[in-house]
């Protein structure tokens, strides 16, 4: 992933990042909930210890965006800003991630998602 492509996901990233922060500020809800549950997701790392495979599926089970619009969705529908306030945290997360260039993983590894590589270039293979 280079070029334009990339920069626009990352400004997509830096969008979702700034309007669920702003979507949480509308909850009127404490800033340490924010600070305090802003990298949970990051918790999906352990599942990596059971290997890619399923460190894959738990990490973005976590960082997909579905997530967080169900439980956003929910929230509306109970009228309950409890809700609101943790799907925005949840996806203001997502967004600082993909603004960071970190995207789904694939099972193949950590450093493989769709929105390409990760992490320091192996210059063994870029030797090669």
């Amino acid at each position: 992933m280079a070029g334009a492509p990339r920069l626009l996901l990352r400004f997509e990233g830096l969008a979702l990042l700034a309007a669920a922060t702003v979507g949480f500020h509308l909850t009127s809800l404490s800033w340490w909930l924010y600070g305090v549950l802003f990298f949970v997701p990051d918790v999906s790392f352990a599942a990596y210890g059971a290997g890619p495979r399923v460190g894959a599926v738990v990490y973005n089970a976590l960082h997909s965006t579905i997530g967080p619009a169900l439980l956003a969705g929910t929230g509306l529908l109970l009228g309950d800003a409890r809700l609101l306030g943790v799907a925005a945290i949840w996806a203001a997360h997502i967004g600082f991630d993909r603004m960071l260039g970190y995207g789904l993983k694939y099972a193949s590894g950590f450093s493989d998602t769709h929105l390409g590589r990760i992490g320091r270039p192996d210059h063994a293979q870029a030797d090669a």
